[in-house]
């Protein structure tokens, strides 16, 4: 079964440490309704820098990544399905970004 790697873009630092609480629940939770699937619960990242021919930006890119997940699935839309059940989804602060991982 391939997989695939969900990059997540925005998202927002827990105000206080009940809220961190809160939403580490519902990841948790995201993560077990998933089960199996999850090959990497991923980490959240820090600020990117983006590298190109011309230089380098330190302004994070056009769309930051904020974390990722990688996940088995038969196809890119059964993981397109379980992305949707991300907190950062289903609370509109963030999207993600689903594409499946090539062997080489």
């Amino acid at each position: 079964m391939p997989n695939f790697i969900m990059a997540y873009h925005g998202g927002k630092t827990p105000d206080t440490p009940e809220e961190g609480e809160r939403v580490m629940a519902e990841w948790t939770d995201w993560f077990s309704k998933m089960g199996k699937a999850v090959v990497d619960p991923g980490n959240p990242v820090g600020m990117s820098k983006t590298v190109t021919a011309k230089g380098v930006r330190d302004d994070g890119g056009a769309n930051p990544l904020s974390g990722y997940t990688v996940v088995s699935a038969p196809d890119i839309d059964a993981a397109v399905k379980m992305a949707k059940g991300c907190p950062m989804v289903a609370d509109g602060s963030g999207s993600v970004e689903v594409a499946e991982i090539h062997q080489m």
